[in-house]
């Protein structure tokens, strides 16, 4: 699977601070990349339509077992309902078991940031 590309859901109002999520997941078996795979397009549907995300993106490197994602969000309670609703919720808890090593990182940036580029989210998940 190619890098999915950086979608925009809603637009920011100029000037807005953005909350911005970065994860790396590391699965422990290839079982559990095709897992990853086989649910990523309900997750993907889920963050093109949430309300409060600004953008969102995955790189995925199956063979290696290895999945990025980079999203931009109005605010951290808009990345937490929607990581606790829809596609994701049964996502996560479902593939908990399969994963070796899980990263997260959080940052801000301004609106006029945006689209977010994968450089400074590999520096924070390294």
């Amino acid at each position: 699977m190619p890098t999915l590309p950086w979608t925009v859901p809603n637009t920011p109002p100029a000037g807005a601070e953005i909350h911005v999520f970065a994860s790396r997941f590391e699965t422990r078996t290839l079982w559990g990349a095709l897992k990853f795979l086989a649910r990523t397009p309900g997750v993907w549907r889920q963050v093109s339509s949430a309300p409060g995300a600004y953008g969102a993106t995955l790189k995925a490197e199956p063979l290696k077992r290895t999945f990025w994602t980079l999203s931009a969000w109005e605010s951290p309670t808009a990345l937490k309902t929607f990581a606790r609703a829809g596609a994701h919720a049964p996502t996560s808890r479902g593939l908990a078991a399969e994963m070796k090593d899980v990263k997260f990182a959080t940052w801000s940036v301004s609106a006029e940031e945006l689209p977010l580029g994968w450089t400074e989210a590999a520096r924070r998940l390294t």
